[in-house]
């Protein structure tokens, strides 16, 4: 069994002794090691894999950086030879060099996962001059697989992503090189290794099982990440190894950014990890008017419940006013009246604020589009920032987070509250579509700290990062249940959006109410109770459909209540009878004598005492008590029946509303 490649581990091994013959440590100086890759163009993939060959010191030599590519779109279909070319010319340098060992890896899609020790100690152990990674793909040519020789346990075919040998025999190799730029690098390799002379000529081999090199394609159920203390290692499980290299060819772009960035919350660059970000960027000792510039692009593509709370977090950002502008596209009507009114309140509260409303008729594409062009055409636009009303953005300081993080294109991983669901796709099918990664329960839940997880295949040059460093960012809206005929339709939240809707609607002092903490005295429980045979003006919630929702309400909140109320107690919190009262001293004033017909009642207050109506109130005969103000939204609940003969006081002005629910069980 192979262990992750430590130095310490390494030394043992070369000590007494491994498979084979033991390898001396002259053999394995990193100064007789050279690598070597190919690059045109400065790109994240590129930065990134020498960002981690400069961790595990390597020396690289890179070929065609600022040259034109001619070889093809390798990313989709074949091509490669110009690195054959390029390769061919450098080996020129050292193909007398016997004792020199040269490893060519790409580099876009490629980072290191282990030392320069491991590296050769391992190509020793294989005791042949040149050793090719392998694959279960016969790319380009199917064809050519049953020329292959057969293998009793591992991967079989031969993959031009990765190979190491000595110098003269890789100078050897490439000599044999007379083709196109844009012909094929991996199908010239793979007719010389299927050439029995060739290959003994030049001792050719393939790494069947992963041993230096893994490739990433076709094998993401073989790799897993294996965690200590300190570290973090890619592990083949079907081969029991370790890697040293990892290329995420074909669609395994995602897999393989995931492993490139992966920082544990207990690293730091002085604890010498392999794989370790950038340092974040440090923004404690910039002056408030030397930070960078940033514009919040918001859009309002559909009704969207919560809206003006969530406008209302984005003048909560912590961030400097002069140094922040804000842009909305709002293509719903039905939020003209939020839209208004935020943009009357906070108008000065940004450096700028530019609203495109649904006047423009412009397509989600040409409204994001504008707020893009917004930034770019301002020369002091240093970051844009799209956010989207469905994200709840409850930390303040998330402008601040994600320019630490110091990437090109950032975003923070949001879920669900109690869900799974998230916007981070663990892992991709072999289709390039959504899979689930054996962690990515962890990574959505924080017990994993990924710095940045990278979704964007490296050919493109741009990586697209994510960041779960902070777990801040709810994922909750659902727009299912948004009418846009319902004046306050957040009141109908309480199923798709349970956690806004406690939130936003239901008191915050719900949960430290003393009801939930002091044992209550009997007096304390007398509250009032009646029996339901006295007509009012009301309207029920079955007439404007909040019937399911106010029962959701009952039996979330009230019941819970209820059960500490009444001892050895414990409701349903069933209740046909769900209704809102109107009381006017020229309509219907108050109620007479009477009990309610449930097992209890709860009675809220809609509006306020003093100033929409005076009078009114409820008192119970029996034990002469009033409760005459009660506070707007809070509840009173007592027991009906027979115990708490009851009446409405007069409504002397103005117009009283109360909500009733005869609760039976």
């Amino acid at each position: 069994m192979e262990g992750p490649g430590g130095l310490f581990l390494l030394l043992a091994v070369l000590c007494t002794g491994g498979a084979g013959e033991t390898v001396s440590q002259e053999a394995v100086r990193p100064d007789k090691l050279l690598i070597i890759t190919v690059a045109t163009d400065i790109t994240e993939g590129y930065q990134r894999f020498l960002r981690t060959a400069r961790n595990f010191n390597y020396t690289v030599r890179t070929l065609g950086l600022g040259e034109q590519w001619k070889g093809g779109d390798v990313a989709h279909t074949v091509g490669g030879g110009q690195k054959v070319r390029w390769l061919k010319e450098e080996l020129e340098k050292y193909h007398d060099q016997e004792d020199l060992v040269v490893m060519f890896v790409d580099s876009y899609d490629v980072i290191f996962a282990g030392s320069p020790i491991e590296l050769l100690w391992k190509f020793h152990q294989f005791e042949h001059k040149v050793i090719f990674s392998a694959e279960g793909f016969c790319w380009p040519d199917w064809g050519l697989a049953d020329r292959y020789p057969p293998v009793s346990n591992g991967k079989r075919f031969l993959n031009s992503g990765g190979f190491i040998g000595f110098a003269p025999q890789l100078y050897e190799i490439v000599q044999l090189w007379k083709y196109k730029d844009d012909d094929d690098d991996q199908l010239f390799y793979t007719k010389i290794y299927l050439e029995e002379t060739l290959r003994e000529k030049f001792d050719i081999t393939l790494d069947h099982k992963s041993k230096i090199f893994q490739n990433l394609n076709g094998a993401i159920d073989e790799v897993v990440l294996k965690f200590e203390r300190n570290k973090v290692r890619a592990r083949n499980v079907a081969f029991d190894t370790f890697p040293v290299v990892i290329h995420g060819n074909g669609p395994t772009k995602l897999q393989l950014n995931y492993l490139g960035n992966y920082v544990p919350n207990t690293w730091t660059h002085e604890d010498g990890c392999g794989v370790c970000d950038d340092d974040l960027l440090d923004l404690s000792e910039v002056q408030e008017d030397d930070l960078p510039r940033v514009l919040l692009g918001v859009y309002i593509e559909q009704p969207t419940p919560f809206l003006p709370e969530f406008l209302e977090r984005l003048v909560l950002l912590d961030y400097p006013r002069n140094r922040l502008s804000l842009y909305i596209h709002n293509s719903e009507v039905y939020h003209e009246k939020h839209i208004q009114a935020f943009w009357e309140k906070h108008k000065e509260d940004f450096s700028s604020l530019k609203i495109v409303g649904p006047e423009e008729a412009l397509s989600q594409g040409e409204a994001r589009d504008m707020g893009m062009d917004l930034c770019r055409q301002d020369e002091t636009c240093d970051y844009y920032y799209r956010v989207e009303p469905m994200v709840v953005l409850t930390n303040p300081d998330t402008l601040y987070i994600l320019i630490q993080e110091n990437k090109k294109v950032i975003a923070p991983m949001v879920s669900r509250s109690g869900k799974l669901w998230s916007n981070f796709w663990g892992a991709l099918s072999p289709e390039g579509y959504y899979a689930r990664s054996e962690d990515y329960v962890d990574i959505v839940q924080g017990k994993r700290v990924a710095s940045n997880t990278v979704s964007s295949p490296p050919y493109i040059g741009i990586f697209l990062h994510i960041s779960n460093r902070y777990r801040v960012w709810p994922l909750d809206l659902h727009f299912r249940n948004t009418n846009r005929t319902r004046r306050h339709n957040d009141l109908w939240q309480i199923f798709e959006n349970p956690v806004d809707w406690e939130r936003e609607i239901h008191s915050e002092n719900y949960q430290n109410t003393q009801i939930f903490e002091e044992d209550l005295s009997e007096q304390d429980q007398r509250l009032a109770g009646g029996y339901e045979n006295v007509p009012t003006v009301d309207i029920h919630m079955t007439q404007i459909g909040f019937q399911e929702e106010w029962l959701k309400f009952l039996q979330e909140y009230i019941a819970p209540v209820t059960e500490k109320l009444f001892p050895g107690y414990y409701t349903k919190a069933k209740a046909l009878l769900n209704f809102i009262v109107r009381y006017r001293p020229d309509e219907q004033p108050s109620l007479r004598p009477h009990h309610d017909s449930s097992t209890f009642t709860i009675n809220i207050a809609l509006n306020r005492k003093g100033i929409d109506y005076e009078g009114g109130g409820c008192r119970f005969l029996r034990y002469n008590c009033r409760v005459e103000s009660p506070r707007k939204g809070w509840s009173f609940i007592h027991p009906g029946r027979l115990t708490h003969y009851h009446e409405g006081l007069p409504t002397t002005r103005g117009t009283r509303y109360i909500m009733v629910s005869f609760v039976d069980p």
